[in-house]
C-alpha cells in the first residue's frame, strides 16, 4: 500500500505535466489561428481599401475623359454654327452693299435734280440738260432681289435627350465588385532551380480564354510576366534556392480584352540545388546558368555529365529538347549511377537512357518497348523510385533495384533497373554525335 501511495504523487505530477504541455500546445494552436484570423481580416481590409481607391480613380478618370469629350463635341458644334453663319451671311452682306450703293446713288441724283429744277427751264440751262442726260443712264427701275426669310437659314440645335438614358444605362452596368478573383494558385511544387505553379478557376461562371502568370522575389517591388497562355500549369525557371518568391495569376474572359483581378499572391521557394551540366567540356557550349547544353561543331565526342549527382529518387528529372541536329543511334539522354569516362554514350552498364530515335537502353541493353523519336520541343522525364534497398537474388546480377518511368511525347515505359550499389543520388548526362542539339534540364 505504501509503495502505491508513494507512486501516486508521481503519477499525478506526470499527469499535471502532460496537462500543462497539452494546454501550452493548445494555446500555441489558438495563437496560430488568431494570427490566421488577423491575416484574413488584414486581407479583407487592405483589398477593400485598394478596391475603393481603384474605383474612385477609375470613375474620376472617366469623369475627366467624359468632360473632355463633351467639351470637344461642344467646340465642334459651335464651329459648325460659325461656319453656317459665315457662309450664309456673306451673300446678304454683298446684297446690302449693292443696295446701299444704290441708295447713295439715288440720293445724289435727287439732290442734283432738285438743284437743276430750281434754276428753271431755259435755253441756256445746262444743269437741267446735264441732269436729265445723267438720269437717263441710271437704271432707276432695276432693284436687287432680297431673299425671303423662308429661303435663308434659321439655325437651331437638335439635342436628343435619349442619350442620357443610353449613358445612364451603360453607367449603371459599368464595373463590378467581386469578393474573390476568378482564378487562384492551387499548388507550388519545388524543382531544382525552378517551381511548378498550378492554378485553377474558382468562379464557375467565368470562362477563361487565357491565363497570365507573374512572379517576383519577395524583396522586389516589381512583378514580371513569365507565362501567358491557355495552360493551367507552368514551370518557372531561374529560381535561386532558399529564396522566397511571390506568384500571382489572372485570367482573360472569353472574347474580352481586359484581364481579371489578380489572385491572392502565394509564396514559394525551392530548397533543391539547380541541375547544372559540367562546364569546360569541349564538345558542348553551356548557358550562363549551365542548365542548357548545346552540341557545338567540335569534333570532340563523349558523354556530357551533370556537375554533381543532384538527382534524387522520388523526384522528376525533365529534359526539354530546344533544337535538334542530325540524329544518330548512339545519341543518349539519361541518368547513371556514376561518371565513367571513355564512353561515347550512356548506352552502357549502370545507366538508363533514351536515344534520339526513341530506343530505351537499360544497363547497355536495348528494350523491346520504344518511345517516339525525340524532336524539337520534346520533353523527356525520368521518375525513379527505390524498390529494393537490400540484396536481391537475381540471375541478371545487381544488388539494388530501382523502378524507372521514362515519359516522352505522351507515352511512357516502366521497367526495373538493377544497380551494383545503393545510390542516394544520381548523375544525369547526354551525348550527341552531330551539332545542333540543345537540351535544357530541370
Amino acid at each position: 500500500m505504501r509503495g502505491a501511495m508513494e507512486l501516486e504523487p508521481e503519477l499525478l505530477l506526470q499527469e499535471a505535466r502532460e496537462s500543462v504541455e497539452a494546454a501550452q500546445s493548445y494555446r500555441r494552436e489558438l495563437g496560430h489561428r488568431l494570427e490566421g484570423l488577423r491575416e484574413a481580416r488584414r486581407q479583407i481590409k487592405e483589398s477593400a481599401s485598394q478596391t475603393r481607391d481603384v474605383l474612385k480613380q477609375h470613375f474620376n478618370d472617366l469623369k475627366g475623359t467624359l468632360g473632355k469629350l463633351l467639351d470637344e463635341r461642344l467646340v465642334t458644334l459651335l464651329q459648325e454654327v460659325d461656319t453656317i453663319e459665315q457662309e450664309t451671311i456673306k451673300p446678304l452682306d454683298d446684297c446690302q452693299k449693292l443696295i446701299e450703293h444704290g441708295v447713295n446713288t439715288a440720293e445724289d441724283l435727287v439732290r442734283e435734280g432738285e438743284i437743276a429744277m430750281l434754276d428753271g427751264v431755259g435755253e441756256e440751262n445746262e444743269k437741267l440738260w446735264s441732269f436729265t442726260k445723267k438720269a437717263s443712264h441710271i437704271q432707276l427701275d432695276s432693284l436687287p432681289e432680297v431673299p425671303l426669310l423662308v429661303d435663308v437659314p434659321c439655325l437651331s440645335a437638335q439635342l436628343d435627350d435619349s442619350i442620357l438614358n443610353i449613358v445612364k444605362d451603360h453607367i449603371f452596368k459599368h464595373g463590378t465588385v467581386a469578393s474573390r478573383p476568378p482564378v487562384q494558385i492551387e499548388e507550388l511544387i519545388e524543382k531544382p532551380g525552378g517551381i511548378i505553379v498550378r492554378w485553377c478557376k474558382v468562379d464557375d461562371d467565368f470562362t477563361a480564354q487565357d491565363y497570365r502568370l507573374q512572379f517576383r522575389k519577395s524583396t522586389s517591388n516589381h512583378f514580371e510576366d513569365v507565362y501567358v497562355g491557355s495552360e493551367t500549369e507552368f514551370i518557372v525557371l531561374h529560381i535561386d534556392p532558399n529564396v522566397d518568391y511571390q506568384f500571382r495569376v489572372c485570367a482573360r474572359g472569353d472574347g474580352r480584352q481586359e484581364w481579371s483581378p489578380w489572385s491572392v499572391p502565394q509564396i514559394g521557394h525551392s530548397t533543391l540545388v539547380p541541375h547544372e551540366w559540367t562546364a569546360g567540356f569541349e564538345g558542348y557550349s553551356l548557358s550562363s546558368r549551365r542548365n542548357i547544353a548545346l552540341r557545338n561543331d567540335s569534333e570532340s565526342s563523349g558523354v556530357l555529365y551533370s556537375r554533381a549527382p543532384t538527382y534524387f529518387c522520388g523526384q522528376t528529372l525533365t529534359f526539354r529538347v530546344e533544337t535538334v541536329g542530325q540524329p544518330d543511334r548512339r545519341d543518349s539522354i539519361g541518368v547513371c549511377a556514376e561518371k565513367q569516362d571513355g564512353y561515347d554514350s550512356l548506352q552502357r552498364d549502370q545507366a538508363v537512357c533514351i536515344s534520339t530515335n526513341g530506343a530505351v537502353f537499360v544497363n547497355g541493353k536495348e528494350m523491346t518497348n520504344q518511345l517516339p523519336a525525340v524532336t524539337s520541343g520534346s520533353t523527356v522525364t525520368f521518375d525513379i523510385e527505390a524498390v529494393t534497398l537490400g540484396a536481391t537474388n537475381n540471375s541478371e546480377g545487381g544488388n539494388f533495384k530501382l523502378r524507372v518511368t521514362i515519359s516522352s511525347n505522351n507515352r511512357e515505359v516502366v521497367f526495373d533497373w538493377l544497380l551494383d550499389q545503393s545510390c542516394g543520388s544520381l548523375y544525369f548526362g547526354c551525348s550527341f554525335f552531330y551539332p545542333g542539339w540543345k537540351v535544357l534540364v530541370f
